[in-house]
């Protein structure tokens, strides 16, 4: 279902009126308009405006919808994810309404306040006006995971979390490991050495043991919106877990996500910087070498995105030179994991 912008508008007025126990034409949507970035979800803004008897008020809202034709379900779960999670006090747009009736917009989607801020990392890491940010955003980083990780996984509003129902003695770590693994195995065009060298380096490393909580699982620079003060609000949590906390702060560290800055920690800041910062905000203390095997794992994970981005092309599902030319980028975690590698004990 591929609707225009008109029809869209006139759908969420229905939609809104419905959610708020008000008649239809109590609602008019305005300035329905789409976003940039959300390379895997559509983001459209709007003002609600609510006319009810007692008075109006308007709402600035952001849609988050699966495209059209492409519904993969979980808008709900990540629905109620973001909802616990604004529940907690972590600092996430307060969610609305969630709708999964594909007769509404065609896919699943769900409403949330806008939230003001910049969210690209280019501009984080080079512009003057964010130099205070860049001192500030390590310690506000690692206090927001704690919090992430303090959110109980197995409540009933976050029932169906991958992880959730893993047997006893369950490794996240090596389900990941064996995932990408496997993905690699059916989409790769060719053979990858690092990438073979890298998995058995990355088996033989599995944590014995690690604490199980909510993940993130997609925490790091271009996910949160920022301020001249720091974090305004986290962003993106379609990928979120039950496992091990250690690979958010893995993934924060993955050098994809420093953008050309030689900081570790989304160019900003130390690996150890974080790790003091996340025991001092109550988290618990982190083995180095247990934040490398995760950071390692975020890279060999990154390989696997940009083999899947250049399979599209390869399948002829997209013609595009961008996605064509991500298949040159499987060097750079190839690259990124032989450092870790060497530098390991």
């Amino acid at each position: 279902m591929d609707l225009s912008p008109e029809q869209m508008a006139a759908r969420l007025g229905a939609f809104v009126a419905r959610e708020a126990g008000l008649e239809t034409q109590q609602v008019a949507i305005e300035g329905l308009r789409r976003l940039a970035g959300g390379s895997s979800r559509e983001i459209w803004a709007f003002e609600a405006c609510l006319s009810p008897r007692e008075g109006e008020r308007r709402l600035d809202l952001v849609l988050r919808r699966d495209p059209p034709g492409r519904d993969e379900g979980g808008r709900d779960l990540e629905f109620r994810v973001v909802s616990a999670a604004h529940e907690a006090g972590i600092p996430v747009p307060r969610p609305h309404y969630c709708c999964t009736d594909p007769e509404v917009l065609g896919t699943s989607f769900y409403l949330m306040d806008r939230v003001d801020g910049e969210a690209l990392p280019r501009r984080l890491l080079r512009d003057d006006r964010y130099e205070r940010t860049r001192r500030a955003l390590v310690p506000q980083l690692a206090g927001i995971l704690v919090q992430i990780h303090r959110i109980d996984p197995d409540q009933p509003e976050l029932a169906g979390l991958p992880g959730g129902d893993a047997r006893p003695g369950a490794s996240p770590a090596r389900d990941e490991i064996e995932r990408v693994a496997e993905g690699i195995r059916v989409m790769a065009a060719e053979p990858h050495p690092v990438l073979e060298l890298a998995v058995r380096w990355l088996r033989e490393r599995v944590p014995e043991r690690s604490r199980r909580t909510l993940v993130h699982g997609d925490y790091r620079v271009g996910n949160v919106l920022f301020d001249e003060d720091g974090v305004r609000s986290v962003l993106d949590w379609e990928l979120a877990k039950v496992g091990d906390p250690v690979e958010d702060l893995g993934w924060l560290c993955t050098k994809a996500w420093r953008f050309g800055s030689p900081h570790a920690v989304g160019g900003v800041g130390s690996r150890e910087e974080l790790l003091s910062a996340y025991a001092y905000a109550g988290g618990d203390e982190v083995d180095p070498e247990h934040l490398r095997f995760w950071e390692a794992v975020g890279s060999y994970k990154v390989a696997l995105v940009f083999i899947q981005q250049s399979w599209v092309y390869r399948t002829g599902r997209v013609r595009s030179l961008e996605l064509a030319s991500l298949g040159r980028r499987i060097a750079e975690a190839e690259d990124a994991l032989l450092e870790l590698m060497e530098e390991s004990p």
